[in-house]
């Protein structure tokens, strides 16, 4: 990989500015298809980190799926990150993601050219030079952004938002299962210093007690294979490989949207129909460590002390309709509606083997 110069894409006025921090796996090939698809959004820089693979295929994947986009892709920087956690070595997995992170599907994914600047560097420049207009969006472990922090202490309240996939939302009601992320379990001294890194109230947990709702149906992979556009197939090819994962888990070829449900959150906020405020804290489970606020699932303290710190707002539910309309729309057709009619609803016949459940009542 070559070096480029310190630069940065000049942002447009009148729309919404994000950087993604990503480990560039299939959910999050998805979540920048997305963003990328969107008229009012604009990606002004991209930084890479390990987990769903190693820190450079990270960022031969952003390129790939940059140029699968094409378009509104064009020009967005892309900053190499962290390779490891802070402490320890790194956890890659490729047992879901594949060795290269789109699912080992065989893509010629290009060398990109990397910018001069570091991730952390890159994020604590544009926090300072844009205060309160940038929207931060981590996909992948932590460790970019606690780097930053140790630049910046106050980096978070530099943001306008930071909309975080990790975490697991509130304590679980008795009886449920205790969920652990891949995204803070990676690096759990990073996500602890971010999320006890000031803020002002402008940290959103998006957790897997409500991403795992996010199901991503047989239909959705046939739509997508099915299609002429580029982008679109390949979201349907790199959907097919994680099937072939998540089929374990529930005896079907279905999966979800992880990364997705963040990036349409972070999008259209009005998509969340209820969360929870509070402060985090970090509860051994196994020999992982599950990210949870430190709150019951009824919003009631804890039985013991709560911890004291930032508070971040956990997302516990969001309309499932909306969120296919919207996810399904962009992958399949990009910037354009195709098939949807104007009020954004799919026709009868425009899902291939029928329609994805959830999607009938569409407002």
């Amino acid at each position: 990989m070559t070096s480029g110069s310190t630069s940065s894409l000049p942002p447009t006025p009148g729309r919404q500015w994000v950087i993604v921090d990503t480990d560039t796996g299939i959910d999050d090939a998805h979540s920048l298809l997305y963003l990328l698809a969107q008229p009012d959004v604009q990606i002004l820089g991209i930084t890479t980190v390990y987990g769903n693979c190693a820190v450079e295929d990270s960022a031969r994947n952003v390129a790939y799926v940059l140029d699968v986009a094409g378009g509104a892709a064009a020009g967005i920087p892309i900053h190499l990150g962290a390779a490891g956690p802070l402490t320890g070595e790194a956890s890659i997995g490729w047992f879901v993601h594949g060795r290269d992170g789109l699912g080992d599907r065989g893509y010629d994914r290009p060398h990109p050219q990397l910018a001069a600047e570091s991730a952390a560097d890159y994020l604590v420049r544009m926090a300072n030079e844009h205060p309160g207009q940038i929207d931060l969006h981590p996909l992948g472990p932590l460790t970019n952004i606690a780097l930053a922090l140790d630049q910046d202490p106050e980096l978070l309240t530099k943001f306008r938002s930071v909309v975080i996939m990790g975490g697991a939302g509130p304590y679980p009601a008795p009886g449920n299962a205790v969920l652990t992320d891949a995204n803070t379990a990676n690096d759990r001294a990073a996500a602890e210093r971010v999320f006890g890194a000031p803020n002002n109230g402008n940290v959103i947990m998006v957790g897997v007690n409500v991403t795992a709702r996010a199901v991503l149906e047989e239909q959705v992979t046939a739509l997508l294979l099915a299609s002429e556009r580029p982008a679109a197939r390949f979201a349907g090819e790199i959907l097919d490989a994680y099937n072939d994962f998540y089929q374990h888990k529930s005896g079907r070829r279905v999966s979800s949207a992880h990364d997705g449900l963040a990036s349409v959150i972070l999008h259209r906020p009005e998509i969340v129909t209820s969360w929870i405020d509070g402060p985090v804290d970090f509860t051994p489970h196994g020999d992982s460590l599950a990210t949870r606020v430190a709150l019951t699932a009824e919003g009631l303290p804890l039985a013991w002390d709560t911890p004291a710190g930032a508070r971040t707002r956990a997302v516990t539910g969001f309309d499932l309709p909306q969120f296919l309309r919207r996810f399904v729309q962009a992958l399949a057709y990009g910037g354009e509606r195709g098939d949807f009619d104007t009020a954004g609803r799919l026709p009868r016949d425009g899902w291939p083997c029928g329609r994805p459940s959830g999607t009938e009542e569409l407002s």
